[in-house]
């Protein structure tokens, strides 16, 4: 049984259970709330409210995700008072002073935790923009000063905008939650940076990783570990093509949920496991969830829910969607809403999710022939300015106009960021700038490596919103890029045949063929040889176009970038 209540102001959930007293202080604020250029404010924030505690006997930490930020612990009740009483007045004063230490610290945290399949998947369905931000590093670190921290503070970890959850055998009296007033702050939208669905582009080889907005429902849930059994069955026990296979599900404070899947596979078998996934969408959409599954996901989901609701491990879910405006649904509505869900409602979700899908295919195995849409690797267009060629004889250049800025390949190859679609500047103090686009598109702007364009470095500076500017520490000189020397062996320039590097390599990589030394798809080919087959260096597969599809600016700027 859920109890609702206040404290100082704060809405409450209490769920009495047995054992160590457990409880949470949720604040409706997240990654996805975040400018570009602010990226880490919050996890910074979360680092140093829990510094000024210290050491303590009992467990506790924090935790910052898309939409919410946590500050739990489980111990005894003088524990929890201390710490939620601790943690409140270090919100209202936080210590300063620590702010270079715990930048490097979340740097290190960063590095350990590494890339994940959810990354790349977020960048390219949502670009560098609210749900976006969790697919890219806190690279806005080096940027945020104190009044920042307090103004994000004084936005976000208010009164109004924070909710507790406390799971024991009572609630601890003496608590004070002594936060300053605010109003609760509506869930960050869900934009996207696709026009087409369902689409897919091209990831690292031996992994395939999949995605969909769907309804916000029982059935939804249900349909995730449906899925996860028919691949389990489909990919490992009858085919044996992959070891790990997953699927779940999460809800988003808008009212919508996601269904994530992932694969894996050895390289010789991706084409395999791509096939097999996509069989595997096919039947639940058009044949039907198997009855069979349905009832035991229905089954274990409901097991699942008991559990938690004994370990009063519901309530940081119940609080998430009191925070976002939800329904606050106890045990009995959740397990009658998934004992409700029929076969028909499950293959209903799988058509949903299919229609809204993007795939990350592995490496060297289009889905064009399954129904999905490349997702377009560079921008439509360039702006018109002035023009400053690649040095080296390289085929690029920069494009600097009143509107943005352009790398441009040949005639019809462009990657473009404009001033007022900016998500964010990166700034070296060499002069080498990085502008990344709402839309996720990236452009460099390497003095060193463009004819005449330092002078265009203080103007694209001029353009850009203080606001949206990181200054980043010095590069080591071997990092910054140099244009090649006359003498310069130009290996890059040759170019390996689609039997030798269709799946080897891609966007400029070399191959690893011994038949086949230079550089992947090296020479373009034009549109009319592979118009969608392939895009951003990847091989065309056509017998008559050995080269490169004509969208291979980015991995030009690799090997620009690379010299």
């Amino acid at each position: 049984m859920i109890q609702q209540f206040a404290i100082d102001g704060i809405p409450a959930l209490f769920t009495p259970t047995d054992g160590p007293t457990h409880a949470g202080l949720a604040f409706r604020v997240g990654t996805a709330d975040e400018p570009l250029s602010r990226r880490g404010i919050t996890h910074l924030i979360e680092h140093l409210a829990l510094y000024s505690l210290g050491v303590a006997d009992y467990h506790y930490n924090g935790a910052t995700g898309d939409e919410i930020t946590y500050f739990h612990l489980q111990g005894s009740a003088p524990d929890v008072v201390a710490f939620l009483n601790g943690v409140c007045e270090s919100l209202r004063d936080l210590p300063m002073h620590r702010l270079p230490v715990e930048k490097e610290i979340l740097r290190t945290e960063q590095r350990g935790r590494g890339a994940t399949v959810d990354d790349p998947l977020a960048i390219h369905r949502h670009g560098a923009r609210d749900f976006g931000l969790r697919g890219y590093t806190e690279l806005g670190l080096p940027a945020i000063t104190p009044d920042d921290l307090r103004r994000w503070t004084g936005w976000f970890f208010t009164r109004g905008n924070a909710a507790l959850w406390i799971a024991g055998s009572a609630v601890p009296p003496g608590l004070r939650l002594n936060l300053p007033g605010g109003p609760r702050r509506p869930a960050p939208p869900v934009t996207s940076a696709l026009s087409a669905f369902p689409a897919y582009f091209p990831g690292p080889s031996g992994v395939l990783a999949w995605n969909a907005g769907v309804r916000r429902h029982a059935a939804s849930s249900v349909f995730a570990g449906v899925l996860q059994r028919a691949m389990f069955r489909a990919l490992r026990q009858e085919s044996g093509i992959s070891y790990t296979v997953q699927a779940g599900y999460a809800t988003r404070g808008n009212g919508t949920a996601f269904v994530t899947a992932t694969a894996d596979a050895l390289p010789a078998k991706s084409g395999a496991v791509l096939g097999g996934f996509v069989d595997v969408l096919a039947s639940l959409r058009f044949a039907g969830a198997d009855p069979a599954d349905v009832a035991a996901v229905v089954a274990q989901e409901c097991d699942q829910l008991a559990e938690a609701s004994r370990q009063g491990a519901l309530l940081p879910g119940q609080v998430e969607d009191l925070l976002t405006g939800q329904p606050v649904l106890d045990l009995a509505a959740l397990t009658a809403a998934t004992r409700a869900v029929t076969p028909g409602q499950v293959s209903a979700i799988a058509a949903e999710a299919y229609a809204d899908g993007l795939l990350m295919a592995p490496r060297g195995t289009p889905a064009t022939w399954a129904g999905f849409t490349r997702v377009p690797g560079q921008s439509t267009y360039a702006v018109t300015g002035a023009a400053h060629p690649a040095l080296g004889g390289l085929n690029l250049r920069l494009v600097v106009g009143q509107d943005g800025v352009s790398i441009v390949e040949g005639e019809d190859c462009f990657l473009t960021v404009p001033f007022d679609g900016c998500a964010a500047l990166l700034a070296y103090p060499d002069g080498g700038r990085v502008l990344i686009g709402h839309d996720g598109i990236t452009v460099p702007v390497e003095p060193t490596m463009m004819e005449d364009s330092a002078p265009a470095v203080p103007y694209i500076d001029s353009r850009i919103h203080p606001d949206l500017r990181v200054d980043l520490p010095p590069r080591d000189p071997g990092e910054i890029p140099q244009p090649p020397s006359p003498d310069e062996d130009d290996d890059e320039e040759e170019c390996c045949d689609d039997d030798c590097c269709d799946s080897d390599c891609s966007g400029g990589d070399c191959c690893s063929s011994d038949d086949c030394t230079g550089e992947c798809c090296a020479s373009c080919c034009d549109d009319a040889c592979c118009p969608s087959d392939c895009q951003d260096g990847d091989c065309c597969s056509s017998g008559d176009c050995p080269g490169k599809c004509c969208s291979g600016v980015k991995g030009a700027i690799r090997r620009f970038r690379s010299r």
